[in-house]
């Protein structure tokens, strides 16, 4: 099927540049699922399709990449309030840590369902480890020990993110405090393998959940390597994320360093109690950043000096993290947090541009995942993965600037439309899923039972 956009405010975000690539009325053809052609004005008298998109003056924009996320927490909002962010992971896993595999599954597809309602095309999705949530103690892992799940407690939640139709990272934690070096290996063989046997279009590739910040290991940063090394993956580390045990956490870099992770494919997740020292390390290096604002500032982590990794030359994607740390996954909101954090910060509006948040929110996820050959820009031979946001319901008045309104004025009120692969996923909030019912029921019905019945207390 193919199909052809036409009267669009198109926002394309080429690679190669800063421009923003804004075509104040164009066209868009997509042919087999990828983008055909692009351009200004009326498309070509002899320019057919199965079906005519007329967008009458509306945005027609990349899908949004989230370059950090837990989907499998979509049935948790609200929870934790009061806490930062370890107290905040118990409260939330005091009901998930009693779920099973298929619940797991459902949760997950619900978060990606979530993510396209929202215009979230594609996300770098963290997967529940097979090791159980344990509490910390001052920043630490008080063992590091406990018992594994059963392996489908991470290929149900691969699972959800197909059946949603969500464009995913697929990212498995090694659990390296358990087994044999050789059965950490053969764990994550295992994993890497129920990816890749999956729809390569939609499961983009797969990547290791760095645990070095809590693991017990003294090695853990080699074990992560070679894992890398060995299966040709990157690696994306939640990393001087919370405000406890700074030093504790610092110290923890020099193990990355060590072990020669700091490079191409090596991700720092949150990456806020840095220093200039450790910046300038991971810059130099060539490690990327995963940046969180919504979530940072729901959990009291702290402010990351993104400007500061930018200027040093460190490639940034912006993630939505959760549903249960943002509560709502909405990436105007997540753009607009970031900006307003870092202009407090610096006291400087130069310092965060809406044109430069756009990139960083499309493009730049796209970049430091490795996938932005395919997604993460309206450009020709890429999926067409587009949002269609209408500027004039609700109106946000004059488009004066049009991509600063577009960052700064819109947002899922203004959301018409999400299409994947040039089809429609998403009406005006609804999905086209058939599983979008029983994924609500699942969640509204059985994890409330799950709190019942081990007597969870919220």
């Amino acid at each position: 099927m193919s199909l052809l956009v036409t009267n669009a405010r198109l926002i394309t975000v080429p690679a190669g540049t800063d421009d923003p690539g804004y075509i104040e009325r164009g066209y868009m053809l997509v042919e087999d699922g990828r983008i055909a052609a692009i351009g200004a004005g009326d498309p070509d008298p002899g320019l057919t399709a199965d079906e005519i998109l007329d967008v009458d003056g509306k945005f027609v924009a990349p899908g949004f990449v989230s370059s950090h996320s837990h989907l499998f927490t979509s049935g948790s909002r609200g929870l934790g309030v009061d806490q930062t962010l370890y107290g905040w992971c118990t409260s939330m896993f005091s009901v998930l840590n009693n779920a099973s595999p298929d619940q797991i599954y459902w949760a997950t597809l619900h978060g990606s369902l979530d993510f396209l309602a929202n215009g979230v095309t594609t996300a770098y999705n963290f997967t529940d480890p097979l090791l159980p949530w344990e509490p910390m103690v001052d920043g630490k892992r008080a063992d590091g020990g406990g018992i594994l799940r059963d392996h489908s407690w991470h290929t149900r939640q691969a699972d959800g993110c197909l059946d949603a139709g969500l464009r995913f990272v697929d990212s498995i934690a090694l659990d390296a405090t358990v087994g044999t070096d050789d059965e950490i290996f053969a764990r994550f063989e295992a994993s890497l393998d129920h990816v890749l046997a999956m729809d390569p279009d939609i499961a983009l590739g797969a990547s290791i959940m760095g645990q070095v910040q809590w693991s017990t290991r003294p090695d853990a940063a080699e074990i992560e390597v070679a894992v890398m090394d060995r299966f040709g993956v990157t690696n994306q580390a939640h990393f001087l994320e919370t405000y406890e045990a700074i030093e504790h956490q610092q110290t923890k870099f020099q193990l990355y360093k060590n072990a020669g992770a700091l490079r191409p494919g090596m991700m720092f997740g949150h990456f806020i109690q840095t220093t200039p020292e450790i910046i300038a390390d991971a810059a130099a290096g060539g490690a990327a950043m995963s940046w969180q604002p919504a979530s940072n500032g729901r959990l009291a982590s702290g402010v990351a000096h993104v400007p500061e990794m930018l200027d040093l030359g460190m490639k940034v994607g912006m993630g939505l993290d959760d549903q249960a740390c943002t509560d709502v996954a909405d990436p105007w909101q997540n753009m607009r947090m970031g900006m307003f954090m870092q202009r407090a910060r610096t006291h400087d509006p130069l310092s965060m541009m809406p044109e430069r948040v756009l990139r960083l929110h499309t493009l730049g996820g796209a970049e430091i995942m490795g996938v932005d050959d395919r997604v993460g820009s309206l450009e020709v031979g890429k999926f067409a993965d587009f949002v269609v946001v209408d500027p004039r319901l609700p109106d946000v008045g004059p488009l004066w600037n049009p991509v600063r309104s577009y960052v700064l004025a819109c947002g899922l009120r203004n959301l018409k439309q999400v299409y994947v692969g040039g089809k429609l996923v998403n009406d005006r909030g609804v999905s086209t899923n058939p599983l979008a019912e029983e994924a609500s029921r699942v969640l509204h019905e059985e994890l409330p039972a799950l709190a019942e019945e081990f007597g969870v207390i919220l």
